[in-house]
């Protein structure tokens, strides 16, 4: 499942990090991809959204789907 989300606090490539730890300790086959400008991440999981959201949030980063 392809997520895209909208991480306003994602600040600086440190950001990014941890949230593609926090996704890939979730689901070690994802892939995260980061766009610190638009503040979107775009996430290929298995997981469900509400459990990819929920690890994010977890690691400090509140996240919303994009809409």
């Amino acid at each position: 499942m392809m997520l895209e989300l909208i991480v306003p606090s994602m600040a600086c490539s440190a950001c990014a990090d941890t949230i593609t730890k926090a996704v890939t300790a979730l689901d070690p086959t994802a892939t995260v991809e980061a766009d610190l400008k638009t503040k979107r991440v775009k996430i290929e999981t298995l997981k469900p959204a509400a459990e990819v959201t929920a690890a994010i949030a977890a690691a400090g980063y509140p996240v919303s789907l994009r809409v």
